[in-house]
């Protein structure tokens, strides 16, 4: 097929190309009920007037978190307009007047001038707002240890849960949504005295739960009989290996789009196998860029080294040139195994024959580290 009769055919195996987007919203949204349940209970003493909860929301990426969140502040605000919700993400806005305007937007509906006006004069005019009209602020922060990094999770937090102190009668609660579990946040003793969290934890998805959600995110996005069962399994499967649904839901729409080019009206072993091959090679990059600096100098020295590194081995010599600990070689070292850029093998040596060997995942030499 060639470029011009790619952009100009008119059949298609995607009923909805957009059901396969990070940011859709699935009709369908199940096994996260619990979670739910527990966000909707810290939210519901604001819906009488209360003062809402606050919550440390955990879980790997791509377990619900984000649309969990979603979902129970459009249910809020469908239920009374007495709570505003704001969901944030952090990576994008990291700064204090970033997050603040998005708060301010949702209020006004627009964002305010960049320039010319004072953060203390945004701040009074969302304050003042939420005070005429006794409406409770839940704001959601996800990511929040973006702000941890940009240093502004202190201020943020604290001017959000101590608005009470200048303007009586607000109620304000944070939903804070962290990813990274291996991330310690600490935040200052004046923040720790209002921030009281409950923690709500999102386990990752077995794989049956995984190839339910699979299967409604493809009838969704294709037409009928386009998606084969035995694909599907084959994507579950690498799915629950990688432990994350997006490179599922990738996986779809890249089978999807080869098929198309391929002038073929249903999905073949063929097209899944091409898809394997461009999605595995994108995915060590995308994970190679999100590794912190003591994960990338043990992925170094296991690709520097010819031959075949034991956990204990790699451990002295990491010590040696880092300084670190062994709390934090073992922590690195976990999860460079969890996401799937390394093996490690017991021996039956060592101490009770806990030796582990360490072995690459991928050709070094294909990636820059």
């Amino acid at each position: 097929m060639g470029i011009e009769d790619i952009l100009m055919a008119d059949e298609s195996l995607f009923q909805n190309i957009n059901a396969f987007d990070p940011d859709y919203f699935p009709q369908n949204f199940n096994y996260r009920d619990t979670q739910m349940e527990a966000m909707a209970m810290s939210i519901r003493p604001a819906l009488r007037g209360g003062q809402p909860s606050n919550a440390i929301v955990l879980g790997s990426p791509a377990t619900g978190k984000s649309t969990s969140i979603r979902k129970v502040f459009e249910l809020v605000e469908k239920t009374s307009d007495k709570v505003v919700c704001v969901y944030i993400n952090c990576q994008l806005h990291t700064t204090r007047f970033g997050i603040f305007s998005q708060i301010y937007k949702k209020l006004f509906g627009h964002i305010p001038p960049e320039t010319g006006v004072p953060f203390s004069r945004i701040y009074d005019q969302i304050m003042k707002d939420l005070q005429k009209k006794e409406r409770s602020l839940v704001v959601a922060l996800d990511d929040i240890n973006y702000l941890f990094q940009s240093k502004n999770a202190d201020k943020v937090v604290y001017d959000l849960l101590r608005a009470y102190e200048e303007y009586p009668g607000v109620k304000t609660s944070i939903f804070a949504i962290l990813s990274d579990l291996e991330f310690k946040y600490a935040f200052d003793k004046n923040v720790n005295t209002v921030f009281i969290p409950q923690e709500i934890t999102f386990p990752l998805y077995t794989y049956s739960e995984l190839e339910d959600i699979l299967r409604d995110r493809a009838k969704a996005g294709f037409f009928p009989n386009v998606l084969p069962d035995d694909i599907l399994e084959q994507i579950a499967m690498y799915t629950e290996e990688n432990g994350d649904l997006r490179v599922g839901i990738n996986l779809l729409r890249s089978c999807g789009n080869i098929a198309e080019a391929d002038a073929s009206r249903q999905i073949t072993q063929e097209h899944f196998d091409k898809a394997m091959e461009s999605l595995v090679s994108v995915n060590v990059f995308e994970t190679l860029k999100s590794l912190n600096d003591n994960e990338r100098t043990i992925l170094r020295m296991i690709s520097d080294y010819e031959g075949i590194y034991t956990a204990g081995e790699l451990s002295e010599l990491f010590k040696q040139k880092t300084g670190s600990s062994y709390a934090s070689f073992n922590r690195a070292l976990d999860k460079l195994e969890f996401v799937r850029l390394i093996d490690t093998k017991f021996t039956g040596k060592g101490v009770r024959g806990k030796s582990r060997e360490i072995i690459l995942r991928f050709n070094p030499d294909d990636y820059a580290i």
